[in-house]
């Protein structure tokens, strides 16, 4: 069986590889919910067509924080700030305390990313100074931001373990609970963030490339006034 190219090559959406990982048997198709983009601005990508097309895609280089009262949770080693043990070619995947409300990734953080070769990140919490992530066309999720910094709310505990992220979402009517463990290749676009298990790249990859020519023929029918019901009869089905 050949090897495909790795996700970093192709262009699949976050959708189709959450289609792919459903496909899989991943329950919640790697989705991370609620995590938008902050930069670059929608539009200061665009093509000749005005379409943007931000899509950041990279190992995962993960950062479990705590909040700062947790005296006897584990502590980076004095001196060192997960920032400068961000390895180059990475995607910064922070793990915030789910009710910490204060930013956990600004400015300061994104020069010394950008220093390192960081990619981008993913920020499971809050950020701050988008503006200068912007103008730096740094690319940053994350689910909203605060005008407060971390200190005196929250601290690194670990880098480079897994981290779990939606907890107890399901028992709400919610996706299961994600884990993205270092290494894990992180895709994030217009739609949201994706976490693809590394062992599962490549049949991800294949799983999506079927998934994509099925669309494309439904795609034609639909257009042709066949109808979604008669199309998806037709195409959809087992890939």
């Amino acid at each position: 069986m050949s090897k495909l190219p790795t996700l970093a090559q192709s262009d699949f959406s976050t959708c189709e590889l959450s289609d792919a990982l459903l496909k899989l048997g991943v329950p919640h198709g790697g989705h991370i919910p609620d995590i938008h983009r902050i930069s670059p601005r929608p539009n200061s990508n665009s093509d000749s067509k005005g379409s943007t097309s931000v899509r950041l895609c990279g190992p995962a280089y993960t950062v479990r924080l705590v909040l700062a009262s947790e005296h006897d949770a584990p502590k980076l080693p004095q001196g060192h700030h997960f920032v400068d043990l961000a390895p180059d070619g990475s995607v910064v995947f922070i793990s915030a305390p789910p009710g910490a409300q204060n930013a956990v990734w600004g400015g300061l953080m994104t020069a010394g990313a950008q220093a390192r070769g960081v990619l981008g990140a993913i920020v499971s919490g809050r950020v701050r100074d988008s503006a200068e992530h912007r103008a730096a066309g740094f690319a940053a999720f994350a689910r909203g931001t605060s005008t407060v910094g971390q200190a005196p709310f929250t601290r690194a505990a670990e880098v480079q373990v897994p981290v779990t992220v939606n907890v107890d979402a399901q028992r709400r009517g919610g996706l299961p609970a994600v884990t993205v463990s270092p290494g894990d290749i992180l895709v994030a676009d217009d739609d949201g963030v994706v976490c693809v298990p590394k062992l599962l790249e490549q049949e991800v990859l294949r799983v999506a490339a079927r998934g994509r020519q099925v669309d494309a023929r439904c795609m034609k029918d639909i257009q042709s006034g066949i109808g979604v019901a008669e199309s998806f009869r037709r195409h959809r089905g087992k890939l």
